[in-house]
């Protein structure tokens, strides 16, 4: 797909500023959208908006279809009539700075329990018709999903491979036993999920009218605790308990000496072959409902995965193993059409990676914080990018441009002293910089070159520091929880990304 000259924002919803411990797809979600807009952006990226388990990471979700309903705005169920605004004015005093996903989730649940009930009582003919409409549209994955919700919560919130055996392989006639026994949770996850999508659809209408399009996210790997491998067992690598047999990582990398082990469980693609990809096709469908455009993370995964046994610490010990890439893209390509693909293809990129992405013309990446360790070959450095590709400052798995630039040995990644002194001379040198403002530096040395696609994280507009950093691959706590402060965007801010954007030919609107 041919992109427009054109540029972007990469903001999860969850870092969203309000008062109910997360972002949320409510006023605040609306108004970016309006500062998008004011700033002549015409992208809005944000990363995966699947329900999140431990580690609150959207990389490792309980479906790749399903919404997080944390997402859900508590403004919004009041306009619906579901819920009293006295039960939002009475919500404990949530910590703003950054997002509380635990104590969200702890209120958010009986939030939602109020607003079915609200929905129970409701006499509203519309309503009722939009979520028939709704079950009605996402049979494919929906009714799965929520009784593997229901079912969790049953066991203690374990995981599926630990349930009693019937349950876990989905013996006939213990689902139905389990549908009729937890009908009443099962309708209420059921509902939780058109509120989801419902108001997911209210601010993608939203940046449709002031012309903004969302890119969204698909990780390569889905989490073994998911209701994706539960109910697909014959699709992945699994042992007989439902445990991995291997599971999926990267080798040793910039992140980390011992590689990243993922923990994904590893796709059977002779399986997924013989049943004509059908599970992606209808993955990559239910994504293209929701966005515009779709980054696929880990794309090299697509030409062959690092296999690492289920067993191990670490991720060193793996190996590739080729994946049938070509084939299934093209079947996509037959069955959905034109694929508005972004490819990530970082890290350890071989000709037959960049082969695959070629083939379908999907623009790859380029990293500007990655520019500066060689020489003027460097694939980052702006000199060097294509039309066909998508510039970035940085993206979610790296630290903001404040923090990368005042970096110490240790502090992000495998770069000794003088490797750091090297790349921030070379840094200076190259943009021409006395360091001062390094972010906007870095913006304008992306918003300025010839990739058709340019996008900074909005912590780099803002300047801020490693505080603001959203993930530390290979590490464990502390990620997923930056939040933007309520007064954050000023028309200092919108004004100059506007210039910069108008300056180098990067508006779509008229």
């Amino acid at each position: 797909m041919k992109f427009p000259r054109a540029s972007g924002i990469l903001l999860h919803p969850t870092s969203l500023p309000g008062r109910f411990g997360i972002g949320d797809l409510g006023g605040e979600a609306q108004r970016f959208i309006e500062f998008l807009a004011d700033a002549e952006q015409t992208y809005w990226q944000i990363l995966p908006l699947g329900p999140t388990g431990f580690g609150d990471s959207p990389y490792q979700c309980f479906s790749a279809f399903a919404g997080n309903t944390l997402l859900i705005s508590p403004e919004m169920l009041v306009a619906d009539g579901l819920v009293d605004q006295a039960f939002i004015d009475a919500a404990p005093e949530f910590r703003t700075d950054k997002a509380d996903h635990g104590a969200a989730y702890i209120w958010k649940d009986q939030l939602l329990k109020e607003a079915f009930s609200g929905f129970s009582h409701s006499t509203s003919v519309e309503l009722r018709g939009r979520f028939e409409a709704f079950i009605r549209e996402n049979d494919f994955w929906l009714d799965d999903y929520v009784l593997y919700r229901a079912l969790k919560a049953d066991n203690g919130q374990s995981a599926w491979y630990t349930w009693p055996d019937e349950l876990k392989l989905r013996d006939e006639r213990a689902i139905a036993d389990a549908h009729e026994r937890l009908y009443e949770h099962v309708a209420a996850e059921k509902f939780s999920q058109f509120l989801f999508f419902r108001q997911w659809s209210c601010l993608r209408e939203k940046a449709r009218e002031h012309g903004i399009k969302i890119i969204g996210d698909i990780p390569i790997f889905v989490a073994l605790d998911s209701s994706d491998v539960w109910c697909n067992r014959d699709k992945f690598k699994l042992s007989p308990d439902g445990t991995a047999k291997v599971v999926a990582g990267v080798p040793p990398d910039y992140f980390s000496r011992t590689g990243q082990l993922w923990g994904n469980p590893i796709y059977d693609w002779d399986a997924m072959r013989r049943e004509g990809f059908g599970w992606w096709a209808a993955r990559v469908y239910a994504s293209l409902r929701m966005v515009d455009i779709v980054r696929i993370d880990h794309f090299r995964g697509f030409s062959a995965s690092w296999e690492v046994p289920g067993s191990d610490e670490t991720a060193e010990h793996g190996r590739w193993v080729d994946v049938p890439g070509i084939e299934l893209f093209r079947t996509l390509h037959n069955s959905l059409g034109e694929l508005p693909f972004i490819a990530e293809d970082l890290g350890v990129i071989t000709p037959d990676v960049e082969r695959l992405r070629d083939i379908f013309h999907f623009p790859g990446m380029r990293i500007l914080q990655f520019a500066f360790g060689g020489d003027a070959g460097n694939i980052d450095l702006p000199h060097n990018y294509i039309h066909n590709c998508v510039a970035y400052t940085g993206t979610h798995d790296n630290d903001t441009a404040v923090g990368w630039f005042a970096s110490t040995v240790g502090a992000d990644s495998t770069r000794d002293a003088k490797e750091i002194s090297r790349e921030h001379a070379h840094c200076l040198a190259y943009l021409n910089s006395d360091g001062k403002e390094i972010h906007w530096d870095l913006i304008r040395a992306v918003w300025a070159s010839v990739a058709d696609t340019a996008i900074a994280p909005m912590q780099d507009l803002l300047g801020l520091g490693t505080e603001a950093r959203m993930n530390l691959p290979a590490s464990t706590s502390g990620n997923w929880e930056w939040r933007m402060s309520p007064d954050a965007i000023t028309e200092t801010i919108t004004s100059r990304i506007k210039e910069l954007t108008v300056t180098y030919g990067r508006q779509t609107r008229p």
